[in-house]
């Protein structure tokens, strides 16, 4: 049963008044330009970690204009299904059970998200999915979910298009297993139980749900790694 409170969806929980509730999908010219932004830089940090290396790398300027299309494709991809998907999953699980829910940015995550990616690695928090008057923990579960489970389902389809690629010897089955690794991580990632993150949501209504998801995307994030070193790495 629903105690009428809001909680904002990762940061904290401050309780607000809550949204009008609305059944199916719906949008806002806000949303729409918070997560198109949000998936440009962050295509933006895997290119530079992809192609560029970092800081220590030695690439300049003057090289990212020779960026090849296909590795900016690739790390549009990796924004689109490793992050939209994921956030919009949770959008549309809250929507689906009658709750207001859209995207919102962090533009201090998303400026800190390229200066990692320019020291070489990358940490990223570019925002999250607001969700409006959700106060029935189950629904919290499920939603949170939700965001896990369409990162575990890309994972598996990009594991098999990789394995696919290395039967007929493709070049971009590497890339693949890469796609297949960082959706299955980045789905292991948000199922860890502690403060803000899916899986402390998902824990606190059931632990079989919890364990039985973070087996999945944990497996998912080893065979893309395993298949990745196995294949490519000397």
């Amino acid at each position: 049963m629903s105690d009428g409170r809001s909680y904002s969806y990762q940061y904290s929980y401050p309780w607000t008044a809550a949204q009008p509730q609305r059944r199916g999908f719906s949008t806002s010219a806000k949303e729409i330009v918070e997560i198109t932004v949000a998936f440009l830089v962050l295509t933006f940090d895997f290119v530079l970690i992809m192609y560029g290396g970092g800081a220590f790398s030695g690439a300049t300027l003057a090289s990212f204009a020779r960026v090849p299309l296909w590795l900016v494709l690739i790390a549009a991809t990796t924004a689109l299904t490793a992050f939209v998907a994921h956030e919009m999953a949770h959008k549309i699980s809250a929507q689906r059970r009658g709750y207001w829910a859209e995207f919102r940015w962090s533009p201090i995550g998303l400026a800190f998200s390229v200066v990692t990616a320019y020291l070489g690695f990358l940490f990223a928090a570019p925002g999250a999915t607001v969700v409006g008057g959700m106060g029935d923990p189950r629904d919290w579960a499920r939603t949170s979910l939700a965001g896990p489970l369409t990162n575990a389902g890309f994972s598996a389809v990009f594991y098999v298009a990789s394995l696919g690629a290395v039967a007929v010897g493709s070049v971009f089955a590497p890339w693949l297993f890469f796609l297949a690794w960082i959706n299955g991580w980045f789905g292991t990632f948000n199922l860890i139980p502690i403060g803000p993150l899916d899986g402390a949501k998902v824990l606190r209504v059931s632990a079989s749900m919890w364990a039985g998801a973070m087996v999945v995307t944990l497996l998912l994030a080893a065979l893309g790694i395993l298949g990745l070193y196995g294949y490519f790495v000397p």
